[in-house]
């Protein structure tokens, strides 16, 4: 069943009232991004005591910054890494089951421009099609010249030999992330946004808890708790080396860091290049990368790269050579070829990439998903890696190795399966939500209703936001600034910057009335200019 109908108050006062109250709590998680939300809506489902902290907002980082795809893992064939396929396909088909609202089936489109192309990914797509079963969300055709072009109008004529079309998902990542938080506030979970830990507590040299500041008051906290969670993505490795610092006095040694970083930039256009509601994907392009160009409300998101970073910026910034990149595998696929001045805004993630981890003495736990579980000798356990699809295994293999550990009790898993998230349509299955559509109500699954009772329903800002949708956010959705606003409650920063840009100050006038806290107005100007250079 869906989550309570009535949607929860999340007042910043009685959040930081509730996270001073002097409790143990079961579990304590580091990190409100898929990792860390997936893990406090598995530990509530079960039943634990479980509060989270983000140092930022919700899906800051890169869980707001993928390519928005809820896939399989078709390059996973070619390795032969059949269980991670098999896996990835199951979770794909409950992420689209549970948050229907959010989530939603999307046909890729290979066009071949070799006589052996079609012939060779279509093998490879049949397969992954036998290995979804009836999980499936549409079976792999081969296309000829025409059918192919009418998939893709703007596609590249010349030489084209026709295409493969297979079927994967799409979906809203920072709305998917909000979804969880709430949805684990419904089961008794305490999350605050903009709380960074700042020290861990120890008892007899075990973790007991966490130092936390809130960064709007500058107000300290000591949270208590049983188990400690470390699911801050690519920064795990800050808490790893808090950690390891309160231990090396007594013979503890310095950690060796698990992420190696690499960055992913998407350029958004408009949609008048792709015009179609199916995606165009390269498996191979010039020097073996993957090319997408994906409709997405209302837009086109070209990308994606993948670049080492010896850094870890909250706001990383596009290289010339990546952009360079993107625009030109595109105008080998696309008859009219976007170029610098057409981006409407371009984002960079950070993947954390997980280092190989030598004996260090810890326990180390390397699973077949891409993502790493590890304890130290204290009882921090720190997982990252992975990706969104799979999400909520990870949270399952978390949960797994805190009672492997004795940190918490074993209860029983699976208890996230078939749980819907706060918006979803218990009678919906699939969404036919068309992925052309700009941004509207239709975000909001079955809390629409409560978002047109608020003031300002009629009152259209821009591309589906309405005043009352900010008015939502701000009592419901935990946002705070106008950055939380357009860029992740709605997606407006990420498809066309100026246009967020335009509409900031008005954002900022409704939230400042609605929380009485400064909406950042300056600071999302400034990080707008960001969205739009592109070098």
């Amino acid at each position: 069943m869906a989550p309570t109908a009535q949607a929860l108050r999340t007042t910043r006062k009685d959040l930081l009232a509730q996270l001073a109250q002097d409790r143990v709590y079961d579990i304590a998680v580091v990190g409100g991004g898929a990792t860390g939300l997936g893990v406090a809506l598995d530990a509530a489902a079960r039943g634990f005591s479980v509060v989270l902290l983000e140092s930022h907002d919700f899906a800051k980082g890169t869980s707001s910054r993928a390519t928005k795809l809820v896939h399989g893992g078709v390059r996973y064939l070619a390795q032969g890494n059949i269980s991670l396929v098999r896996e990835a396909l199951h979770e794909r088909t409950t992420l689209l089951r549970n948050a229907p609202h959010l989530a939603q089936p999307l046909a890729f489109v290979v066009p071949s421009y070799h006589w052996w192309e079609a012939p060779f990914y279509g093998i490879g797509l049949t397969l992954y099609d036998l290995l979804a079963g009836k999980a499936g969300l549409g079976k792999t055709r081969f296309l000829g010249v025409d059918a192919t072009a009418q998939a893709l109008p703007t596609v590249r004529r010349a030489g084209l030999k026709g295409g493969v079309r297979y079927w994967d998902g799409q979906f809203n990542d920072a709305r998917l992330a909000l979804a969880l938080a709430r949805t684990a506030a419904t089961r008794g979970a305490l999350l605050v946004n903009y709380c960074a830990a700042t020290g861990l507590l120890y008892e007899d040299g075990k973790i007991s808890g966490l130092q936390a500041q809130d960064s709007i008051t500058g107000q300290s906290y000591s949270v208590r708790s049983r188990c400690v969670v470390n699911a801050a993505g690519v920064w795990v490795d800050s808490l790893r080396e808090m950690d390891s610092d309160a231990h090396s006095a007594s013979g503890g040694r310095a950690i060796q860091p698990m992420v190696a970083p690499s960055q992913g930039v998407h350029m958004v256009v408009d949609r008048s290049f792709l015009d179609s509601d199916q995606a165009l994907m390269v498996p191979k392009t010039s020097d073996g990368r993957v090319l997408f160009a994906v409709p997405w409300l209302g837009k086109v998101i070209l990308g994606t790269t993948d670049t080492p970073r010896h850094d870890l910026a909250r706001e990383p910034l596009a290289f010339a050579e990546e952009v360079d990149f993107i625009l030109s595998e595109s105008a080998r696929y696309l008859s009219r070829a976007p170029t610098r001045a057409d981006i409407k805004s371009i984002w960079v993630g950070l993947r954390p990439l997980v280092k190989p981890q030598d004996d260090d003495g810890e326990s180390t736990k390397a699973l077949s998903r891409e993502h790493t579980v590890i304890t130290s000798r204290s009882g921090l356990v720190t997982v990252t890696g992975g990706k969104w699809t799979t999400y909520r295994a990870m949270a399952e293999d978390v949960l797994e190795q805190c009672a492997e550990k004795g940190l918490i009790e074993r209860r029983p898993a699976g208890q996230t399966e078939d749980l819907r998230l706060v918006g979803a349509d218990v009678a919906a299955g699939f969404s036919h939500v068309s992925v052309s559509q700009t941004e509207g109500l239709h975000s909001y699954g079955g809390e629409a209703a409560q978002v047109k009772a608020l003031p300002g329903a009629d009152v259209v800002l821009t591309q589906g936001l309405t005043e009352a949708m900010v008015r939502f956010a701000a009592r419901y959705e935990y946002a705070v600034t106008v950055e939380d606003m357009l860029a992740r409650r709605s997606r407006l920063l990420f498809l066309d910057a100026r246009l967020a840009l335009q509409w900031a100050p008005r954002v900022a006038a409704i939230l400042q009335e609605e929380t009485g806290l400064d909406p950042k107005a300056a600071e999302f100007a400034q990080l707008t200019a960001q969205y739009l250079q592109v070098p």
